[in-house]
């Protein structure tokens, strides 16, 4: 929902790194070719606030430093309800969508590769999800993004309008 505050945010709290797709590309230059490598990273505190990040070096490890600090810039609050999503909600982001639909306690993650890394990461025990359109594992993890920060509790929605909400909603 909001950006994390960097003054009240803790560095000595444990988080939750995961790297999610590791890309080697090669130049070809006079004397044969030269690699560097991208890592696509996710970072949480398995509470509620979760960042993903690309590094990009000549070497694995640092690639990966190097996401894991961007992703740690990024990170974000997303709403958690025992354990699972406020509501099903579709993310989109280019032509990768993810369906996120929330699931009953003991159910666990039932998510693709890079959707399992965020929703891990971010704390959530109890969700459904399916990939649509592109698999690329960036637009899949900022589709993601998309459809968590869109989320509404039902006091987010009761303090937008107003007024109080039933127990029926």
């Amino acid at each position: 929902m909001a950006r994390i505050d960097r003054e009240n945010f803790e560095e000595t709290e444990q988080l939750i790194d995961k790297v999610v797709y590791i890309n080697r590309v090669a130049k070809v230059v006079k004397g044969g070719k030269r690699f560097r490598f991208s890592a696509l990273v996710v970072v949480g505190d398995g509470n509620g606030n979760v960042g993903h990040g690309i590094g990009k070096a000549k070497e694995v490890a640092i690639s990966i430093r190097k996401g894991y600090e961007v992703a740690k810039k990024s990170m974000v609050q997303v709403p958690i309800i025992e354990g699972t999503v406020p509501h099903a909600m579709v993310g989109e982001f280019g032509s990768s969508q993810v369906v996120l639909k929330p699931a009953a306690p003991g159910t666990g993650i039932i998510a693709g590769n890079a959707v399992r890394a965020v929703l891990e990461a971010a704390g959530l025990r109890n969700v459904v999800a399916k990939t649509l359109g592109s698999r690329n594992h960036n637009n899949v993890i900022r589709a993601t993004f998309n459809a968590l920060l869109n989320m509404e509790t039902k006091e987010h929605v009761e303090q937008k309008r107003g007024i109080a909400l039933g127990a029926a909603s």
